[in-house]
Order: structure tokens, then C-alpha cells, then sequence
């Protein structure tokens, strides 16, 4: 037992020698080099043009009929609600101007203003291209093999 309550420096020294702790030695192991000079290039993502379904956001295939259907929620693709000018701040809901009101947004009509909603995504998908179509599901062992990939020499 110890003769004094508090053990840290300070408090009642009574001359006793301090025990200084060795600074601990790093291990002599060199720093791998570089092989590159200067700065290293970012990995950028990259972006990607994608037409999604605005009912259930399915990525549309390359080369789809507009004047068809959703292939996952069968919804008319020439509809208001698909179009690039559709804004529902604006009057009778287009920006185009149009001179009567559409009252089914998201009915097929023949609208001579209407264009597809295109937009640019991040390309997100590790090892995918960026043509391929992200509507069939991702495999169990993707996930897996992507986390592997990161640590990767």
C-alpha cells in the first residue's frame, strides 16, 4: 500500500527519482516510393445521360419508343408528366405555350411540344459500363466484389 492517496505529479514530492518513459523506437522500415511525380489525378466520376420513367424512375434502354409504355409500371411514355417541358409552377402546367390545358398529365397525348426528359446522372456503378441498363437487380456477389475492389494494389 501506498503511503500517499494521489500518485500524480506534484502532489506532496518527496524527492523520488521520476521514471522518465523511453520514447518508443519506430521500426527503421523505409516509406514506399512513388512511382509517379507530382500530384496524384482524382478519380472523377463520370456522368452519364439517362431516361428514366418520372412514375416509377426505371432507366429506360438506349434507343426506347417513346410513343410506348413504362416495361415496369406500364406507364404511357408521351404523357406530360414525361416531358421535358412539364412545370407545375407554370401555366397549365408547360412551359411551352400552349393554348388549351392537358387535363390527364400523365395520359398519352399528342403534343407537338413534347420531348423526353433526358438527365445527366453520376455514374455511380463500379465495375458496370455506361451503356448498360440498370433495370435487371444487382447480384449478391456484386456488392462483395465491389467493397474487395477498393483495396485493391
Amino acid at each position: 500500500m501506498s503511503d500517499r492517496k494521489y500518485r500524480h505529479r506534484g502532489y506532496q514530492d518527496t524527492g523520488k527519482p521520476e521514471r522518465k518513459e523511453k520514447p518508443k523506437e519506430r521500426s527503421p522500415e523505409p516509406r514506399p516510393r512513388q512511382d509517379q511525380l507530382g500530384p496524384r489525378t482524382p478519380r472523377m466520376v463520370g456522368s452519364v445521360t439517362r431516361a428514366r420513367c418520372s412514375n416509377c424512375g426505371t432507366v429506360l434502354v438506349p434507343g426506347f419508343d417513346v410513343n410506348g409504355r413504362c416495361p415496369r409500371c406500364q406507364a404511357e411514355l408521351h404523357a406530360c408528366k414525361q416531358c421535358l417541358y412539364f412545370d407545375t409552377g407554370a401555366r397549365f402546367e408547360c412551359m411551352q405555350p400552349i393554348p388549351d390545358p392537358i387535363p390527364k398529365k400523365d395520359a398519352r397525348n399528342d403534343c407537338s411540344f413534347y420531348v423526353f426528359r433526358t438527365t445527366v446522372e453520376k455514374d455511380t456503378a463500379p465495375s458496370a459500363p455506361a451503356s448498360m441498363a440498370t433495370t435487371e437487380g444487382l447480384r449478391p456477389d456484386s456488392a462483395r466484389k465491389a467493397f474487395d475492389d477498393l483495396f485493391k494494389k
